[in-house]
C-alpha cells in the first residue's frame, strides 16, 4: 500500500505560480513512474504531466507544455509540479498518482494504481 499526500494548492492570480508537492509513504517510490492529473468541475480527469523513475524522462499535456515542470526527489519520496504563467483554465483539483508496475512515463490514468486525495488550485482572472 502506498499513500500519496499532495500539498501546495491555493488561490493565485492569472500569471502567477504555484508549486505542488506529493509525498509518498514508501521508499519503493523511487522505482515508480509518477504522474499529475487534474479535474475541473463538470469535466473528466485529464493528464497533466508524468515522470519516469529516475527523473530523466518527462512528458506533458499540450495545454501545459512550457509552463509546467514535473520533477522528483527520490531521497525525499517526493514529486513536484512547478506551475508558472497560470491561467484561469488551469483551475482544478490536482492529483498525483503512482504506477508501481512501471518505471516509465504514461499519460493513461488507468495505468496508475495509487492516487492522492487531491489539492485545489484556483486561478483568478
Amino acid at each position: 500500500q502506498v499513500q500519496l499526500v499532495e500539498s501546495g494548492g491555493g488561490l493565485v492570480q492569472a500569471g502567477g505560480s504555484l508549486r505542488l508537492s506529493c509525498v509518498a509513504s514508501r521508499r519503493t517510490f523511487s522505482s515508480y513512474a509518477m504522474g499529475w492529473f487534474r479535474q475541473a468541475p463538470g469535466k473528466e480527469r485529464e493528464f497533466v504531466a508524468t515522470i519516469d523513475w529516475s527523473g530523466a524522462s518527462t512528458d506533458y499535456a499540450d495545454s501545459v507544455k512550457g509552463r509546467f515542470t514535473i520533477s522528483r526527489d527520490n531521497a525525499k519520496n517526493t514529486v513536484y509540479l512547478q506551475m508558472n504563467s497560470l491561467k484561469p483554465e488551469d483551475t482544478a483539483v490536482y492529483y498525483c498518482a503512482a504506477d508501481p508496475s512501471s518505471r516509465y512515463t504514461s499519460y493513461l490514468a488507468h495505468e496508475y494504481y495509487y492516487w492522492g486525495q487531491g489539492t485545489q488550485v484556483t486561478v483568478s482572472s
